[in-house]
Formats: structure tokens, sequence, C-alpha cells
């Protein structure tokens, strides 16, 4: 199926539409065009750190109406996995207060003291991290419980360079402890799921569009999508051949995505 007639467009956000509160040239166009076709389009994020509030207030502030229901997060694949494998699980959480609140307010008991009998060590990208958090999950790692991560991302992108995110801040404990997390999120299917879940789209009518090819665009192969790697964030063209991730479109940015959709020179 042709770019033209794509139906669902899941769009990372970080790298992908804006960097920090500047957004890239051409979003505002290509969302309406989604929109016009009668399309539909859902933000995707790994990040952790934010509630979707946040997410809606950070885009209404660049200019795009948004709504909670626009978004997905690896918090919501995380709570997901949560519930169905680990329904009564307490969770010894190390992320930001955000994290921790979305995943108590949907009925995950969570931590932070190794005391409280814990049964399962949770990561996230944590804006918040201390040495104490370092130290717990070493603790409790050595007690052989499963640890999950919400997401493998080495950095975080920022309009100056990138700062270390969730699978950079679990690869130090893996120094430590030579335990490996269990991640989700991108580059693991089940966010694609969701989203076609949730619109009734077809994995035909769907694709993935973001600046990583090992998490967004492997993420999209891994569900059976097509995607569209753009360069516009943290992945540059030598990724494909060093990483063996083949995209089904390689775009410049978003600008270049939307003049594509249009069959626009």
């Amino acid at each position: 199926m042709s770019l033209q007639e794509k139906k669902l467009f899941l769009l990372d956000m970080d790298g992908t539409i804006y960097l920090d509160d500047n957004l890239f040239n051409g979003v505002t166009d290509f969302l309406a065009a989604v929109k016009a076709r009668g399309g539909r389009y859902l933000f995707l994020t790994n990040n952790s750190s934010r509630g979707v509030g946040d997410y809606v207030a950070k885009l209404r502030r660049l200019g795009i109406e948004a709504e909670e229901g626009d978004f997905l997060t690896s918090v919501d694949a995380t709570i997901d996995i949560l519930q169905r494998e680990y329904p009564t699980a307490r969770c010894y959480t190390a992320g930001t207060e955000s994290f921790r609140r979305q995943l108590a307010a949907a009925g995950i008991v969570v931590t932070d003291k190794v005391e409280d009998g814990v049964d399962l060590l949770l990561w996230g990208f944590d804006r918040e991290l201390t040495f104490q958090k370092l130290e717990d999950s070493c603790i409790l790692l050595g007690r052989d419980i499963p640890w999950l991560a919400t997401n493998p991302d080495w950095v975080c992108p920022t309009a100056y360079g990138y700062v270390p995110d969730c699978g950079s801040m679990c690869q130090m404990l893996t120094r430590a402890t030579g335990r490996e997390p269990r991640y989700l999120g991108k580059p693991q299917p089940d966010m694609v799921y969701l989203a076609l879940s949730r619109t009734g789209f077809s994995p035909e009518e769907a694709v993935m569009v973001g600046d990583r090819l090992y998490t967004d665009i492997a993420c999209g192969i891994n569900a059976g999508i097509d995607t569209v790697f753009v360069l516009s964030g943290e992945g540059t063209r030598r990724d494909i051949a060093e990483m063996d991730i083949h995209p089904t479109w390689v775009m410049d940015d978003i600008a270049q995505l939307y003049r594509q959709m249009e069959d626009r020179k």
C-alpha cells in the first residue's frame, strides 16, 4: 500500500515532530492533511517521565490541538503487561513521580522501599535519578526478582544534544549485577497492537514514523506494518546498514513526508 493510501500514522515525538520546544517545519500541515483524508494519527513515545496530560499541554503550546486519546506511551504498554502478567505484584519503581502516579492510578502497587516485600523491579526514564535508587535496585536484583524496564532507548534528544535515557541507566545496573531487564515499549510491537485495537485500522493501513531505527522502526517491523525513518533526530542513513534494520521509506523530515504523502515534488 502506498503512502497516499495510508490511514493510520503512528508518530514518535522527540526527534520526529519536535526537539524540546521547537516544532519541526511541516508538522502542522502534515497533521491537517491526515485528518483531511479521513485518517488518524497517534503519538507514540517511549518517554515514561511525563504523563499524557503533560504531552497534551506541550503540543497545545506548540500550536497542535491534541487530547489524551491521541497518545500511547511506554507507560500504557507497561501497565498492560503488568495487569496481564503480574496482576498482584508489588513493584519497586525507579522513575519520575509522574510515572509512579500513572501506575498507581491504574491500580499497580508501587513502592520505593526495599523492605516492602517487593515482587518486581520496574525502571523508567528517570529525570529524578538518585544513587539510592541505584543501590536499592542492586539489592533487589540480588534477590533474583523479575526486572522490567519501560524502554531500551540509549539517549533522549534535546536541543543541545542528548541525555542518558532508560536504556543507558539500566546498563549501569547490568554492569553492576550481570542482570538484564525485560524491555517494554518500542521496539516491542505492543504499542502498535494497542493502536490498531483502539482505532480499528488494519496493519496494511498503518505506518510507523520515527527517528530511531532500533526502537521506532524496529517496532513497526516487529508489528508487521510499514515504516518511515526520518533523519531529523538521532538516526542517520549509515545506521541502516550498521544495524541491519530496513525501513520502508527514508525521508529527511516530516515536511518531506507531507510532500510525498500529498504526491507533491
